[in-house]
């Protein structure tokens, strides 16, 4: 097995014990009359219909209460989102996250030009390159692993993806934790590659 995909796993499972816990529990329903500040670009069930604005629906409750407090805090930049999050308590963000993720996801589709290529990295890497392959943390189909924080893919905007594995790439995206996982894998990633990547990413289901 490439020796990169254990350490990182390994990486990451430490990463994942040490933040086991989690003490705020989100309530879906009461998260959904929280959600209105958030419909107008990513749609009311996150089903986000502009191809910049990240799909919500259905991604993984950890992973969404992460990405929601990294954006308050500034450990992640999101222009659009700047001081939108201020007014939310801890317990607002729970809540927020828990009803997107418990809503259907939507399916795009991929280019079927670039299906081969984007299949071949996701489920197998590039060994030539060290990269280790995306179904190790994402599973073969997209879903990702909730209980570690590994975020759903599948369905997923090209564009929007596009962006997020190039700001991993270019050091612009920095709150994949001292392990830089997302960092090193991007690093590895040329722009075809990314390319070919984001557009099965949006037609895997």
């Amino acid at each position: 097995m490439n020796k990169l995909f254990v350490s990182l796993l390994l990486t990451m499972g430490v990463a994942g014990a040490a933040n086991a816990a989690d003490p705020i529990k989100g309530d879906a329903a009461a998260g959904q009359a929280k959600t209105a500040i958030c419909g107008a670009c990513h749609n009311p069930d996150g089903n986000s219909l502009a191809p910049n604005f990240p799909k919500l629906a259905g991604q993984g409750e950890r992973y969404l209460e992460k990405q929601l407090h990294d954006i308050k805090s500034g450990k992640r930049t999101v222009l659009e989102m700047t001081g939108m999050l201020e007014p939310f308590s801890e317990q607002d963000l729970a809540d927020i996250a828990a009803y997107f993720s418990s809503q259907k996801g939507s399916v795009g589709a991929a280019d079927p030009k670039l299906v081969e290529r984007g299949r071949a990295l996701f489920n197998g890497g590039d060994l030539e390159k060290g990269m280790p392959a995306c179904i190790g943390c994402h599973s073969p189909n997209g879903a990702g692993i909730a209980l570690a924080g590994f975020p759903h893919l599948s369905g997923q905007h090209a564009t929007y993806v596009t962006k997020q594995l190039t700001d991993f790439r270019e050091g612009e995206r920095t709150n994949d934790g001292d392990a830089m996982t997302m960092r090193t894998i991007a690093g590895k990633l040329s722009n075809k590659d990314i390319e070919a990547l984001a557009s099965y990413i949006q037609g895997l289901h």
